[in-house]
């Protein structure tokens, strides 16, 4: 019973949020408020949201402070030459943009945290979407797909977590994937090259200038839904027949003008045109290279784990308005400029936590994942290593990493085990779904892209979801190609 409730509760909150009936935030609440009183365990519902809460109370204190430091390294101007460089680059091509974009989210990627690769991907690269009236659902689904190969590095979640679990070496898990991951890395960026095809063919060929965006094709009319959100996140109809919309994660607000990625804006009342004010008041160019190297060192700490991550975004974001902003009323300027961003977004994370509690307290996550294992037939067992890289593509959607490493993992490993499967091959193949799990529902980071990128979530899913999946497949292809699962 509890198997078939968890099922049909995953599946109400998917559809709900993808045809817009419900905002994520009250789907992650309503929902799993509702299905705890049908399991007959409503009574214990303050228990299961408070234990969830508790467990993703440092996340969200995470996100909150990344986001007002990076908020405020864009706000003085810190990626301003990295904007200005794509664009000379990309020259209005959106082949070239949305390649691009890709190569970005992998390369900060490496820092091991996916709210870091997206606040900065989104920062850089937002302004020139807007500007060319490209899909941002474009830009969301090439970064989260891109991040989530990437999530995989040793220092990372997932191969700690998969080490952790089954008593393993990190790097003996990750060393041998690093050519199935490398292909997987290829297949984003092949995605990255259609999809900024289609852009071009949908916009026609473009210039950009000094004095804004200039047409010199007329576009092909856009036949196909995925490109949702262009330009302004509307409904994939031209740019000139678009309506702006923008707003938070989910939110859905009309306000053209609201705090996005960069607080001090340039408007087009033609377009709804959004771009980094090169004049703007908050610049910071005499302390350029202090930011930089603080951003760096911030990194630095993060990758090498010297403090927790909370706690080093806490000291970064502190320092950097002391520095940049010594008066307590620019302080607050700069903070309130961000406060949506982070409400919506940490909003997201307490939401989630409810879901999370739920699923997990009322036991209903253990009994899907124990009721997916026991219909393993006896004849896949000697293929453990490739029974787990499919079953990671969606219980790593439906679950945390802790819930599918530390709970489920261990259960294959056991299987595997009894058909002469190491553990150790059981570790690299659970890694696979890693490029579907970073646009899950209950990752908190996704929540950074959609809201700094303005755009749907149930839009973002309903775009990503298949590429993200096929990139896992291409991942396991890969894996049992070269002979490591």
């Amino acid at each position: 019973m509890l198997t078939i409730l968890g099922f049909v509760m995953i599946a109400a909150f998917l559809a709900l949020i993808m045809m817009k009936k419900m905002s994520p935030m009250a789907a992650l609440v309503l929902i799993p408020a509702l299905f705890c009183v049908l399991v007959g365990q409503g009574a214990h519902l303050g228990d299961y949201v408070l234990k969830g809460i508790g467990d993703l109370a440092p996340t969200a204190a995470m996100l909150m402070f990344a986001i007002i430091y990076f908020g405020v390294m864009i706000d003085v101007g810190l990626f301003d030459p990295i904007v200005r460089g794509i664009l000379k680059f990309c020259k209005a091509d959106p082949v070239r943009v949305v390649v691009g974009t890709a190569l970005l989210a992998a390369i900060v990627s490496l820092d091991g945290d996916g709210s870091t690769t997206f606040m900065i991907t989104v920062s850089a690269l937002y302004p020139l979407y807007k500007r060319l009236k490209m899909s941002l659902v474009v830009m969301t689904g090439v970064a989260a797909t891109a991040n989530g190969v990437m999530n995989t590095l040793p220092w990372g979640g997932p191969t700690a977590r998969a080490a952790t679990a089954l008593k393993l070496d990190a790097g003996d898990i990750f060393v041998p994937m690093i050519p199935a991951l490398a292909v997987g890395l290829v297949a984003v960026f092949a995605l990255a090259y259609v999809l900024g095809r289609r852009e071009r063919k949908r916009l026609g060929v473009l210039t950009l200038g000094d004095a804004g965006l200039v047409t010199e094709a007329v576009p092909e009319k856009e036949t196909e839904e995925v490109l949702v959100g262009a330009g302004s996140g509307g409904t994939g109809r031209t740019p000139a027949d678009a309506r702006p919309t923008t707003g938070g994660a989910g939110t859905g607000s009309d306000d053209v003008t609201a705090t996005g990625p960069g607080s001090e804006v340039q408007a087009d009342d033609d377009d709804g045109l959004q771009v980094l004010d090169p004049q703007r008041a908050t610049l910071r160019p005499k302390l350029y290279w202090f930011n930089a190297a603080l951003t760096l060192a911030l990194l630095t700490l993060l990758i090498l784990q010297v403090l927790p991550i909370p706690v080093l975004f806490l000291l970064g974001a502190a320092l950097a308005l002391t520095v940049n902003f010594p008066h307590m009323k620019d302080q607050k300027a700069r903070v309130a400029a961000h406060a949506e961003n982070v409400l919506n977004v940490s909003g997201m994370v307490f939401a989630a936590a409810v879901f999370t509690g739920v699923l997990t307290g009322t036991g209903m996550v253990e009994h899907m994942a124990r009721w997916l294992v026991s219909g393993i037939p006896d004849a896949l067992g000697p293929h453990m290593g490739i029974v787990t890289g499919v079953l990671s593509i969606p219980l790593t959607y439906f679950m945390s990493n802790d819930g599918f490493y530390f709970g489920i993992v261990p259960i294959l490993a056991e299987a595997g085990a009894a058909h002469g499967v190491a553990p150790i091959e059981i570790a690299r193949a659970s890694l696979v779904g890693q490029a579907l799990h970073m646009s899950s529902p209950l990752v908190p980071a996704v929540y950074v892209l959609v809201g700094m990128a303005k755009v749907e979530f149930g839009d973002h899913t309903k775009f990503t979801v298949k590429w993200a999946a096929l990139t896992s497949l291409v991942v396991l292809c890969a894996g049992v190609l070269f002979g490591i699962l």
